[in-house]
């Protein structure tokens, strides 16, 4: 049904994809295997999605967060994607903001700047003030986008169909990504999803008992006049991070240095609270989405990406983490099965080796300068390698950790990054062993050990008195067994028939060459026939079980 729906669209994919030298189609048609398609070098699959268009730089964007998928030259160039393109003229954006409203917009807004201060794939953003003076940030979406993105995202279902019929598709279950990947670009076109993030992750942010809150802002978003297609948030002023002058800002005596140590500080220890412990954080921190405020504060921006992980995965990446600075493959290979989506069969001592070679590397590095996020990126790479299938908010967290150590080491470099991670993850540890309130899990674990040497005493005398009634029973069940005694059952039937057609054969011989009379030359023909089918059917159920090797 696609192929008839966006004929167009196709056209101008395939002329986009010849023009950029990618000869995997010219391959297939001359011969080559369809079934084992090869993707274009790093920079022509670029400067492909960049000719197709802003959801395919959006869909590059979101494959950047997979190095479970991709290898790493491919994440690396795909990360460099930047979505800005020209800006819609006010007259167009102004007609969507005036259908967005619910009141004239002379009566909403004192002031709109008619310049967009951003301009994205899927929108752009413009500077306004309330008509009660307060600074806001409209961020306005791309007329006419919808309907684009809703063409694309067919014809994205339409080649995942097609590539899952090969072994290719199937291996990597090419639907399911596609499915992934459209359902987050129709996330992307509703704004009061970001909304909704930008609310929650204030919230979480607004406590913490390892930084201090008042130091962090995430925009406040005004509600009433927020839609689908228009998100109205509280204005913030300041510079990208790493382009901040501290000179201009320091407070409390302190030197640049200081502040940048304690900026530093300050954003690690938010995105571990995020990732650790509150389970949904903000997943693309990368230095245009964090800013330096003209009070000195720092503040998050656009929490349209967002990544979640339940308390079981939280515990076991803290514990890959500690791993990671043991240096301990086989345990790095244990938790890379935990945290798997797939059951299929996996050679642990394969991984574990590989993972060795890895990690070798690092053995003669000091701590302070192991790049974290790099030494993830390639346990996710190796784990693909090995056919394992990891959830997908794996790529998230590896592009958060990775875009926050390379944030934190452009604006601070002379930043210890064990010496920072080292206290949240022992604080982490305790946190897992004894709860965020140590005293109720002490007082339950105590009432559970006194249950326990209350019960103990009467349960062993049970077991006792049944041993020694001779009442206990076992109950065994061990899959696979049928299988092997309905095995077992035809290979004693075919024994036995197989005596029995030997000893008619034999007792039919013994008669014949004693034979006296005409009725025991009968009753010899007779065992010799007799002997002569049981044996014939032998032979045809051997051959049509196919089992005669």
């Amino acid at each position: 049904m696609f192929l008839t729906q966006t004929v167009p669209r196709q056209r101008e994919i395939i002329e986009v994809v010849l023009r950029n030298g990618w000869d995997y189609m010219r391959r297939v048609l001359t011969g080559g295997k369809a079934d084992e398609p090869q993707l274009p070098t790093p920079a022509v699959l670029k400067n492909i999605l960049v000719d197709l268009g802003p959801v395919y730089v959006k869909l590059g964007q979101l494959l950047s967060t997979r190095p479970d998928l991709l290898s790493a030259p491919y994440i690396e160039e795909l990360s460099t994607l930047q979505d800005e393109v020209p800006p819609v003229p006010w007259s167009d954006i102004e007609v969507l903001i005036r259908q967005q409203l619910k009141q004239p917009l002379e009566e909403t807004f004192s002031i709109v700047n008619h310049v967009p201060v951003a301009a994205g794939s899927i929108a752009q953003t413009h500077r306004a003030t309330l008509v009660d003076g307060r600074e806001v940030a409209l961020k306005v979406q791309r007329p006419g986008i919808d309907l684009t993105v809703a063409q694309d995202i067919v014809l994205i279902q339409g080649i995942a169909d097609l590539v899952a019929r090969t072994e290719f598709g199937q291996t990597y279950e090419i639907k399911a990504i596609a499915a992934e990947f459209t359902k987050a670009l129709e996330d992307e076109l509703d704004f009061t999803l970001e909304a909704g993030f930008t609310d929650q992750l204030r919230g979480n942010l607004a406590r913490s008992r390892w930084f201090d809150p008042t130091q962090l802002v995430v925009a406040e978003i005004f509600w009433e006049l927020t839609t689908q297609k228009l998100l109205v948030m509280e204005w913030l002023d300041g510079v990208p991070l790493l382009s901040a002058n501290l000179n201009r800002f320091m407070e409390n005596g302190n030197d640049a240095h200081t502040q940048r140590q304690e900026i530093t500080t300050l954003l690690f220890r938010a995105f571990f609270q995020q990732i650790y412990i509150d389970g949904f954080f903000h997943a693309d921190p990368h230095p245009g989405n964090l800013f330096y405020l003209a009070d000195g504060r720092i503040a998050l921006l656009d929490c349209g990406m967002v990544g979640r992980l339940d308390p079981r995965t939280q515990q076991i990446l803290t514990e890959m983490l500690l791993a990671i600075i043991d240096l301990d493959a086989g345990r790095c290979a244990q938790l890379t099965l935990h945290l798997a989506d797939s059951s299929g069969p996996v050679i642990l001592s394969r991984l574990e080796n590989d993972y060795d070679r890895m990690l070798r590397k690092y053995h003669h590095v000091s701590l302070s300068d192991m790049n974290f996020s790099h030494i993830i990126y390639e346990i996710l790479q190796l784990a693909r390698q090995n056919k394992i299938r990891l959830p997908s908010n794996m790529g998230l967290y590896a592009k958060t950790l990775a875009n926050l150590e390379g944030v934190a080491r452009g604006f601070n470099p002379q930043v210890n990054l064990f010496d920072e991670i080292q206290p949240l993850i022992t604080d982490l540890f305790r946190r897992q062993l004894l709860g965020s309130n140590p005293l109720p899990s002490l007082l339950r674990t105590a009432l559970d050990i006194k249950s326990l040497s209350l019960q103990s005493p009467r349960q062993i005398e049970l077991l006792l008195e049944r041993v020694t009634s001779e009442t206990l029973q076992w109950n065994l069940s061990l899959r696979g067994l049928d299988g092997m005694r309905r095995t077992l059952d035809d290979a004693a039937n075919r024994l036995s028939f197989s005596i029995l057609v030997g000893s008619l054969i034999m007792g039919a011989a013994i008669i014949s060459t004693k034979a006296q009379t005409t009725q025991l030359s009968f009753l010899s023909s007779v065992l010799f026939a007799a002997a002569s089918l049981l044996g014939l059917w032998l032979v045809i159920s051997i051959l049509r079980s196919g089992r005669l090797k």
